[in-house]
């Protein structure tokens, strides 16, 4: 398994030559997106990127972290393939210490958000935006509490924006606190264990803890600390962590921003967030991620994602047997579902789906499939639909959500697929180093 914070992980990569250190100086403002998505575009991902010396800041920058499929299976110890049912997570709750090294700097009086490196990905991006956060907020009724990949712009040295989607677990807090009339404390931390800014991506169910099933993922549970001017925890072994509040009905204009899809998000009001403190370890690395036209890193944290929330949704959707987000979807936009059986039929299926809460109900298509088709195979899951499908039966168009489902799996229509006998299979196998083509 994986060491315990994003330095020991970089620190991994380097080891397996999954690493390269860029020691010329560069610049957050398009340099590091323009090289980093140059990279992460090569056949393998690139390797992971250690910008040194960043223009403008003392601290360097890290990107490209999570860019392959080996390096999510280092990042997560390979659990998510192991991955199948919904863990006991108390045993992995979090453990609370003292002098954590997150805070081995701390700035009350005059904290400055300036001093960190933070991205600008695309050149109309309304301001440089820190892309890779872990945002803490909590539940002023429960007090149970939430940590969310919500993208964070920077505006000057102490107010940045939060940009959470409606539905999420920021959104609700905020919705809630803003019923009542109050500020919300907000923490955002940068770093930390790998498994827990995996588990921030991911819609987790309400119940379940986001820093619980990151020690679950861990195999241990994760180190935490108190925040200084707020009642949150983050990680104790973050490399920044930004203390402050959201005040209910104060907006400001956040984005465009050059967003996942490779397209700009437009410009929209999003809650103010006020710093009221700000701590580093002394010499911090920021971690970023770079998004855009896939293939990028996200991608590779996408399919990680979609096997983690299998058991869950297989909680409500016992039919489903895989699941595989498709990169070019960007996440949720697109999914192939391998099924065994439908037996309230393809229609009913995804309409209980489309209406659920779960990750697949903002999808755009979805592709049904029968459960002998591996989903990750999109070259096999493109033929089913080909070949299966009947665009005036099997097409399902949402109208008011503008989605779409195809069924793909087989139709009792008489038609049988030719496939090679098994017998000759094996003795063509048996028999390949015979034909001179090596070992197989």
């Amino acid at each position: 398994m994986p060491d315990g914070d994003i330095r020991d992980f970089i620190a991994l990569l380097e080891s397996r030559g999954q690493l390269h250190r860029v020691a010329a100086e560069v610049d957050p403002a398009l340099e590091i997106a323009e090289i980093t998505d140059r990279v992460s575009k090569q056949p393998d991902g690139g390797k992971a990127l250690l910008f040194e010396r960043v223009r403008g800041s003392a601290f360097p920058a890290a990107t490209n972290l999570f860019g392959s499929p080996q390096r999510m299976r280092l990042a997560l110890g390979g659990i998510y393939e192991q991955f199948h049912l919904p863990p006991d997570l108390r045993e992995f709750a979090p453990v609370d210490v003292a002098n954590p090294p997150c805070r081995e700097v701390v700035e009350r009086e005059n904290p400055d958000l300036a001093i960190f490196p933070s991205l600008k990905l695309m050149p109309e991006d309304g301001s440089p935006f820190i892309t890779l956060p872990l945002v803490f907020t909590k539940d002023p009724e429960t007090g149970a509490q939430n940590c969310g990949m919500y993208r964070v712009q920077i505006h000057d040295g102490k107010a940045a924006t939060i940009r959470w989607l409606p539905g999420s677990g920021g959104a609700r807090h905020c919705e809630k606190y803003a019923t009542r009339g109050e500020r919300m404390p907000v923490a955002v931390a940068v770093g930390g264990p790998p498994a827990l800014i995996v588990a921030a991506c991911a819609p987790l169910p309400d119940e379940v803890d986001e820093i619980a099933f990151a020690g679950f993922m861990r195999g241990e549970a994760v180190e935490t600390a108190k925040c200084l001017t707020c009642d949150l925890t983050v990680p104790a072994n973050a490399e920044l962590v930004i203390e402050g509040y959201v005040d209910p009905g104060e907006t400001r204009l956040e984005g465009p921003f050059g967003n996942h899809t490779g397209y700009y998000s437009p410009a929209a009001p999003a809650p103010v967030f006020h710093v009221t403190c700000i701590s580093h370890r002394r010499n911090a690395i920021i971690p970023a991620t770079v998004v855009g036209r896939p293939p990028v890193e996200d991608c590779h944290m996408a399919e990680a994602v979609g096997r983690l929330m299998l058991p869950f949704l297989r909680r409500e959707f016992p039919e489903i047997a895989d699941l595989r987000f498709i990169r070019e979807g960007i996440f949720h936009g697109c999914a192939a579902l391998s099924v065994n059986g439908l037996s309230g039929g393809f229609e009913a299926f995804i309409r209980r789906v489309w209406s659920s809460d779960g990750i697949l109900r903002r999808s755009k298509l979805l592709v049904v499939v029968n459960t002998d088709v591996d989903a990750a195979d999109i070259s096999c899951v493109t033929w089913r639909v080909f070949n299966n499908a009947n665009w005036k039966r099997d097409v399902l168009i949402d109208e008011t959500g503008g989605r779409m489902a195809v069924d793909a799996t087989r139709k009792p229509d008489g038609r049988v697929e030719a496939r090679m006998s098994e017998e000759m299979r094996a003795i063509v196998s048996a028999r390949w180093e015979e034909y001179g083509f090596g070992v197989e």
